[in-house]
């Protein structure tokens, strides 16, 4: 009798646009294969037991909260509007956007003042989400596409969309007020209370290997015995730093792991304190 293969894990990934870039990037990086044509939907990694699917960014959540697909990549927005029975695994660090309020103005100054609105919006479980829990009735209306021009046109008082220089909002005469209303980026995504299934903890540890070498770089540095304390507390490193004896007499070699936000400024101050053959190098992956 011959064995039946183990079902690969199923993951949702966006078919177009920078979120489907950037996912494809990542999972690229994390040793998965990828499309290499926007138009193929589906595609099977047989060499690491996961079959890719490419969809609708807003399908991806409902997808996953049905059990349809096991996991997905998605925005944090998308998941939120869907309200779809999914919960995110991990943060993935790119897709970033804010959502605010705004109205034309002048017009408005407080949350407050949105009672008895008319709100139009791309995300309408968001937007009835945030209003519901601060007990502020309105009237909120979905609209796809460019949501600016609906008070101009007298469909609405007050918009609440994605928020990134403000140029477009400015050019419509319109200003946020407010605070935010929701923080999005990309994220993992698994199905609300089922155990996670088989290989999604081999994906988590990959992808979240690739963000930390994303954010670190490896420092070497040769540094005098009388200057090593005080290079080391500029460079602990994640779990310690490696130090090695060189033949130079009273001298060591250190090498560790460092944020790369900073790292220039940090190669200035062990050079100010003697350190010397200072290298950075890029980190490609790594379990930590």
């Amino acid at each position: 009798m011959i064995a039946s293969q183990p079902r690969p894990l199923r993951i949702a990934i966006p078919n177009k646009g920078s979120l489907s870039q950037s996912a494809s990037e990542i999972l690229r990086e994390s040793g998965y294969r990828q499309r290499d044509d926007s138009k193929q939907l589906t595609l099977l990694d047989p060499d690491n037991g996961v079959e890719f699917f490419y969809l609708r960014p807003r399908d991806i959540a409902l997808y996953v909260g049905e059990g349809t697909l096991d996991v997905g990549i998605t925005g944090r927005d998308l998941l939120r509007d869907s309200g779809a029975k999914a919960d995110e695994a991990l943060t993935l660090g790119f897709g970033r956007s804010t959502f605010h309020f705004a109205g034309p103005r002048g017009a408005f100054t407080s949350l407050e003042q949105l009672a008895g609105t008319r709100i139009a919006t791309s995300y309408v479980g968001i937007v009835r989400d945030y209003l519901q829990e601060r007990g502020i009735e309105a009237s909120v209306t979905r609209l796809d596409g460019a949501v600016e021009t609906s008070i101009q046109l007298g469909v609405a008082d007050v918009i609440a969309d994605v928020v990134e220089t403000g140029a477009t909002l400015r050019a419509a005469g319109l200003e946020v007020f407010g605070e935010a209303i929701l923080e999005s980026e990309a994220v993992l995504i698994s199905r609300s209370g089922a155990e996670p299934p088989a290989g999604f903890e081999s994906l988590r540890r990959r992808v979240e290997g690739v963000l930390v070498a994303r954010s670190y770089v490896m420092m070497d540095y040769d540094v005098a015995q009388e200057h090593l304390d005080a290079s080391l507390a500029l460079t602990p490193g994640i779990e310690s730093p490696t130090i090695a004896p060189l033949a130079r007499e009273g001298w060591n070699a250190v090498r560790a792991m460092v944020p790369r936000h900073g790292s220039q400024r940090l190669m200035d101050q062990l050079y100010d304190l003697g350190a010397r053959g200072i290298l950075l190098t890029d980190i490609h992956a790594c379990r930590l």
